[in-house]
């Protein structure tokens, strides 16, 4: 060190990056490897702090030593916290906290030491104390520096780092509520209160962290039985109360739009946007711990200061939306019952100007207090004023409209059995929206939710008024489709898609929302010819074949065994159509279908010939991996039906000539890029092979095994391949999850399976530490070990075939998973 001083910059850069690879997946080493290295580096621990310790009498290089020793801490380094709380090295960056420029690399290291006695690896908060002890008065030192203007920006945001890093990391001691601890809540008060918001955030995460402890029914007070444990947890509330005012004050402020709003960038308005929702997120831990009411109290105290501000010259309607939004986001923490502040509140409103973005919280804020307007005494007498806003607000803006539409569907949701007797009033309100009498601004989808609130409110009548309403409210849909298909079907065939779904998705509201089963059924039987003239001429569009089949969906959903003979005609249409035109729509129709009557021995014969027509027909449209790559919605929504037949109707399925074929199929399909494609073919196979989990398939096993043992071995081949490389690792759950159920069923044989097929891999791939390992885990599955026990070797399996191009591309190479033959086997 004394004859190559010009050497000690580049080794202690060295000692710096050496740990920090530990930490780096770039590097394409075997887990095995990586955890040993950070054993190596791990009892080489001392040396490397001795070496950082002697060279601190080299002030030049003081913050260089610094970041060494922040990170080597990051690794687990087991060193207790009485010998780190008087280690030269700690000292030296506690000091240097205090120095006139303030040190980044000092700052690093205290925080990585706030952290490190905080870990559970390293003892806990109470085997670290000496440490802590050291640690909290020097932080606590800074909090002046928080106030102090002469201080630049990011020296601020570092002291309001290591503030941020106390509080999350004694989240529990904090929690006791002692005179130590108030002085940290008080510090990280203050730095919720400064300007910045970048740094004013940091705390956010630690006021919902304290209050789930100050909250939870079993956290773990030290108070022996069940009275005390609740007598300290109420202490604990009381003394944070203030705390949490204080709070609700610092942060509502930071909801306001800016002066230059309009202005703002498309990325400035999202992060606008996360600021409000961040916010809004404090506002409920607030609530969480202060309750609702009390809550609202302060920020209705805000609202009426703010209201005052709307009548002046300017006009400054920004404050009193900010203050709404507030509420807004409290709203399932307020009473249903509140009677002091909420009938304020809701008078306010009518006297807001109309202005678009406040007109926006304010019928939002309406819908998100509906219960309030259902439940509490004055509630519901509110409601033809919010009603009036509302109407207001579908006139002024498309923002508004949306706002407005939704805010209508909670009332009616939640009000539903108090509106029944105003059915006439709300069909208006709907004429006036939807139907082109009013001027309402929202889009087709906002409408849907006035669909939607009208068909809960008919849910709520009697059979005969809900039936009659139920028409009514069909006749509104059906003139404007009626009129398009009476004009011949060039002119239907020649129609824009949206021209009839806007339609065709208002039944699907309709048929979802109105549960009255019978009525649901009749309506659906009187639609059926005109429905079916949509299948006949726009069966080849798939935006239209979507949405009919989403409101035939609904209505069998609904309607159950009420439909009669309606559902043989459904079926017979989407089967003879499907032959024709390949819609990925019919299948899911047919899902529906199954999970309704699938045990139904009356519709067996309707039922065994769709699935046989249609799994038919599809196995021979997805013949190779280009196909399923092509079509992956049908191979989506094909393996969907087929788990649904599994669960529903095993005795029509799995003795069908179609299943082997669905097999084989479903063997071609695994390796599919295609996300809900892959995960589809993939719970298809699972489901097979955990068949005896099912009362209703038990009976089948036979049938099943006679399938799956003779494509066990390329069926295993396959999931290996899937597992180390040929999916994305973001399927590599669902895939060990199959490899794992088919072990469950076949035990030791396909333990013999996966042996054939890791064995296939070379040495300088996987080691064969590594596949022992491996086909472990498969012993153990197949003796019925937890599935989630057996996750680690078979992740590690994966990591290691995966950890670069290369390894990847030989183990690939070695299973060929798209060239094995997958002729069916007879």
């Amino acid at each position: 060190m004394n004859s190559h001083p010009e050497y000690i910059p580049g080794f202690l850069e060295l000692l710096t990056v050496l740990p920090e690879e530990t930490f780096n997946y770039k590097i394409a080493a075997r887990p095995e490897r990586r955890r040993h290295f950070e054993k190596e580096l791990t009892s080489q621990m001392e040396i490397a702090l001795n070496i950082l310790t002697a060279c601190l009498n080299i002030s030049e290089l003081k913050e260089q030593v610094l970041e060494a020793f922040a990170s080597w801490l990051r690794l687990k380094h087991g060193i207790p916290g009485s010998v780190l709380a008087t280690h030269p090295l700690v000292l030296t960056a506690l000091s240097s906290l205090n120095s006139d420029i303030l040190s980044e690399a000092s700052v690093n290291v205290v925080s990585e030491l706030i952290h490190y006695t905080a870990l559970g690896s390293s003892g806990g908060v109470s085997v670290q104390m000496p440490l802590i002890q050291v640690i909290v008065p020097q932080v606590m030192s800074l909090q002046v520096q928080l106030r102090d203007s002469s201080k630049d920006e990011e020296d601020v945001k570092a002291i309001a780092r290591l503030f941020a890093d106390m509080g999350d990391s004694y989240v529990e001691l904090i929690a006791t509520g002692s005179n130590e601890a108030m002085m940290i809540v008080n510090a990280l008060l203050e730095v919720a209160s400064l300007p910045e918001y970048d740094i004013a955030s940091m705390t956010f995460n630690f006021w919902h962290s304290l209050q789930v402890i100050l909250t939870k029914r079993n956290s773990n007070i030290p108070f022996g039985d069940e009275a005390s444990v609740e007598a300290e947890r109420n202490r604990r509330l009381q003394v944070f109360r203030q705390s949490y005012e204080s709070l609700v004050s610092l942060v509502s402020f930071r909801v306001q739009y800016p002066q230059d709003y309009q202005d703002l960038s498309y990325e400035d308005l999202k992060e606008f946007k996360q600021t409000r929702y961040a916010v809004a997120d404090v506002l409920t831990d607030a609530a969480s711990v202060l309750c609702g009411d009390a809550t609202l109290q302060i920020l209705y105290m805000k609202l009426v200061e703010a209201v005052s501000y709307c009548g002046n010259e300017q006009s400054e309607w920004r404050p009193a939306e900010a203050a709404l939004f507030c509420i807004r986001a409290i709203s399932n923490y307020v009473s249903v019952v509140e009677a002091n502040v909420m009938p304020q509140v809701m008078d306010l409103l009518s006297k807001l100007p109309h202005q678009p973005q406040l007109l926006q919280t304010v019928c939002l804020i309406i819908g998100a207090y509906s219960k309030w307007l259902d439940a509490a005494p004055s509630g519901f007498s509110k409601l033809p004023l919010v009603i009036d806003i509302l109407m207001g607000g579908m006139r002024t803006s498309e923002d508004s409209a949306a706002a407005a539409a939704l805010a209508f569907r909670h009332i009616c949701d939640d009000c539903r059995k108090k509106l029944c007797a105003y059915c006439k009033q709300l069909f208006h309100i709907y004429y006036t929206a939807v139907n082109g009498e009013g001027s309402f601004k929202g889009t087709a989808e906002d409408s849907l939710h006035l669909v939607e609130a009208l068909s809960m409110v008919i849910t709520e009548l009697p059979p005969e008024p809900a039936k009659d309403a139920l028409e009514e409210l069909c006749s509104s849909v059906v003139a404007p489709l009626q009129e398009v298909i009476n004009l011949g079907p060039e002119v239907l065939e020649k129609k824009h898609a949206r021209e009839l779904t806007v339609h065709i998705d208002r039944f699907a509201y309709i048929f979802r929302y109105v549960n009255h089963p019978g009525a649901v059924a009749d309506a659906i039987h009187r639609l059926w010819p005109m429905f079916k003239v949509i299948f006949d001429l726009r069966a080849w569009d798939m935006r239209t074949m979507e949405s009919l089949c989403r409101a035939c969906k609904y209505a069998v959903r609904t309607s159950g065994r009420f439909m009669g003979i309606t559902i043989g005609a459904m079926l017979e249409e989407i089967q003879g159509l499907y032959q024709q035109h390949h819609q990925p729509c019919f299948l899911y129709l047919s899902s529906e279908v199954i999970k309704i009557f699938g045990s139904d021995p009356s519709c067996a014969s309707y039922l065994k010939n769709m699935i046989e027509a249609l799994f038919k027909h599809t196995t021979c449209l997805l013949t190779s991996i280009k196909e399923f790559t092509t079509r992956p919605d049908i191979a989506d929504d094909c393996f969907l039906l087929a788990s649904r037949c599994i669960r529903y109707c095993p005795q029509l399925f799995i003795p069908s000539t179609v299943f082997p074929a669905l097999v084989d199929c479903s063997m071609i399909g695994i390796t599919v890029q295609h996300r809900e494609a892959s995960n589809s073919v993939l719970t298809f196979l699972s489901d097979i092979f955990d068949l005896a989990k099912s009362s209703k398939g038990e009976q089948f096993l036979s049938i099943r095994d006679s399938v799956i043992i003779l494509r066990g071995a390329t069926i295993t081949r396959i999931l290996v391949a899937a597992l180390t490389g040929a999916l994305p690792n973001s399927r590599l759950e669902t895939v060990a999850y199959t490899l794992l159920a088919l072990t469950r069923a076949y035990g030791m044989q396909a333990v013999g399976w996966a042996k054939e097929s890791v064995s296939l891999i070379p040495l300088t791939a996987v080691k064969e530490v590594e596949r022992s390992r491996f086909l472990q885990s498969l012993s153990d599955a197949a003796a019925g070990a937890d599935v989630n026990v057996l996750m680690s070797p078979v992740e590690e399996l994966s990591d290691v075939c995966r950890r670069n191009r290369t390894v990847q591309e030989i183990v690939q190479g070695a299973l060929k998973p798209l060239e094995l033959n997958l002729v069916p086997v007879s």
